[in-house]
């Protein structure tokens, strides 16, 4: 008799893992994501050079930066790279600890899964240690004034230091400092702090990098459309408008039957007439200076230089806010509602510049302008979209602050203090969870370890002294110079990083590692060639216990 025949539950082209195989799967995926960047750490960190399909060149340390051009395909590297992304949109700094320390909290957690403990008990202990972790940054911020620009400066500059800008790192701090504050509003006691929108980075190639500067007030690429148009208006009028100066067509195809010629002559007279209304509209408010985001027709620019009225067109969206945001004006989209508090008077002057062969129209010199444009100079374009990263960096850096003005030392100082917190804490702790609780403790030291590493200096006994050092009282400060490998005291270096940064790097690396332990089952459907029955894409699904 034969025996019972096998069950297929899942199709045939179905690939399962489970168990430890995926455990131990996703925590080294995750540490080859983190030695990938281990090395762009700290001042002394080196550049990665990064091809990216296209054939474009993409030079950097920004952690995020090497990370999104990366091609991952393991599910638990797809979740790292995610993480630095989410740390970049939500404080802008700190993109490549946040990845270190998820490696070092996974690698660490290894050592346990294989002595076959469960990994809820391990998580659990990362938990605990991820509420004690933020209570203690909490006792160790100390408040800033963000009035006072030194300080300001200091904390920039100490984001900068690790970035291939820190030869210009003065220049660039002020530029950074400069552009938030122009772009900080207060409404309604709510702070708005918009750099995305408001700070817009303009890369212009030659030049030495000493000519970055910020502007008070906007900066486009455009020309005027006249050649006869004044080229520079001191104390323009400006108005804004994003509709076209031109005839309007039918929105589909229009078809007109014309029996007698007169009618022809009266359909282009009523063109022309219209156009003659819109300008007339404009002039009626006496611009020196008419922006739109739609085009103007040739008769249109004939009326508007005839009345010395310079005109631009063809603006993107974005730039039109800005420029409304720099001089006051509004955005009108009909000509004909235009009103006297619709034009923008805060701005002084007006000029079109050519810098290397392109034409620049300035709008400078705003009263209190509420945007702004920072213009970079450098050698190529590699440079140049480095040096943006870098500065958006310094940005966020100087935003974060702006808002919470609480701020913990740099250089390793802060992760030495919390790992020695967390290891007193946990003396006091039974049961199997403060092993794992201890671990927490240790894998926050890659940090100050990394930055050891990166300055080339011995790891072992500068950890060693530093650990001994964090055990004395009121030495909180004290940390790695990742210039020379020596321990100082952050204080006295004035290297100082934001609250707001620290709390976020702990938060999601605990977290992610905390996801990455849960997941025990790797299901993944691969499509074979010809197999016209599974359409479906295939699904990474993740069972969770």
């Amino acid at each position: 008799m034969m025996g019972p025949r096998p069950v297929l539950v899942l199709s045939q082209n179905m690939k399962r893992e489970s168990g430890r195989k995926v455990q131990t799967g996703n925590i080294t995926a995750a540490k080859t994501i983190a030695d990938i960047i281990r090395t762009c750490l700290g001042p002394r960190a080196m550049m990665k050079m990064l091809l990216d399909p296209m054939g474009g060149i993409v030079m950097t340390n920004d952690g995020n930066a090497i990370l999104r051009e990366i091609q991952v395909q393991h599910p638990a590297a797809k979740s790292m790279i995610e993480i630095s992304r989410t740390q970049d949109e939500e404080v802008g700094d700190g993109t490549t600890s946040v990845i270190i320390l998820a490696g070092e909290m996974l690698s660490v957690a290894e050592h346990f899964l294989e002595q076959q403990m469960h990994p809820t008990v391990i998580i659990g202990a990362y938990r605990k240690a991820l509420d004690d972790m933020i209570s203690i940054l909490k006792k160790i911020g100390t408040p800033v004034d963000v009035n006072n620009r030194e300080m300001m400066l200091k904390i920039i500059k100490s984001a900068i230091n690790t970035k291939a800008i820190n030869r210009w790192s003065d220049l660039a701090c002020t530029i950074a400092l400069d552009a938030v504050k122009t772009v900080e509003f207060e409404e309604n006691g709510r702070k708005e702090i918009d750099i995305k929108k408001y700070a817009k980075v303009e890369k212009i190639p030659g030049g030495f990098s000493e000519d970055s500067c910020v502007l008070r007030g906007i900066m486009v690429n455009k020309d005027v459309t006249h050649p006869r148009m004044r080229r520079l208006i001191k104390n323009p009028r400006i108005v804004l408008l994003d509709c076209s100066l031109e005839y309007k067509k039918g929105e589909s195809q229009t078809d007109i039957e014309i029996t007698r010629e007169e009618d022809f002559a009266r359909i282009l007279q009523m063109e022309e007439e219209y156009i003659q209304q819109i300008c007339e509209d404009l002039m009626r408010v006496k611009p020196d200076l008419v922006i739109t985001e739609k085009g103007i027709s040739d008769l249109a620019q004939h009326y508007l230089m005839r009345a010395n009225i310079t005109a631009i067109r063809r603006v993107r969206k974005t730039d039109n806010n800005r420029i409304a945001r720099a001089c006051g004006a509004r955005i009108v989209s009909r000509t004909d509602e235009l009103r006297e508090e619709d034009v923008g008077t805060r701005a002084r002057l007006f000029e079109v510049k050519k810098i290397g062969d392109e034409y620049f129209a300035f709008i400078t010199d705003c009263k209190d302008p509420k945007a702004c444009t920072i213009i970079l100079r450098g050698a190529s374009k590699e440079i140049l979209a480095e040096v943006e990263r870098n500065l958006q960096d310094a940005m966020q850096v100087c935003r974060n602050v702006l808002i919470d003005p609480q701020l913990v030392p740099g250089g390793g100082a802060t992760e030495m203090a919390v790992s020695h917190a967390l290891t007193e804490k946990s003396k006091g702790m039974t049961g199997v969870e403060q092993w794992p609780y201890r671990a927490v403790a240790q894998a926050l030291e890659v940090i100050p370890r990394t930055l050891i590493q990166n300055c080339g200096a011995s790891t072992i006994r500068v950890l060693t002294s530093l650990r001994a050092k964090h055990t004395q009282e009121g030495s909180q400060t004290w940390g790695v110079n990742g210039e020379t490998g020596a321990l100082v005291d952050m204080k006295d270096l004035g290297i100082w990083e934001p609250l707001a940064v620290k709390l976020q790097t702990y938060k999601t690396a605990v977290e992610t590692a905390v996801l990455l332990l849960r997941i025990d089952d790797i299901v993944s459907g691969h499509k074979k060639k010809g197999d016209e029955q599974s359409k479906q894409p295939a699904a990474t699904e993740a069972s969770q216990e």
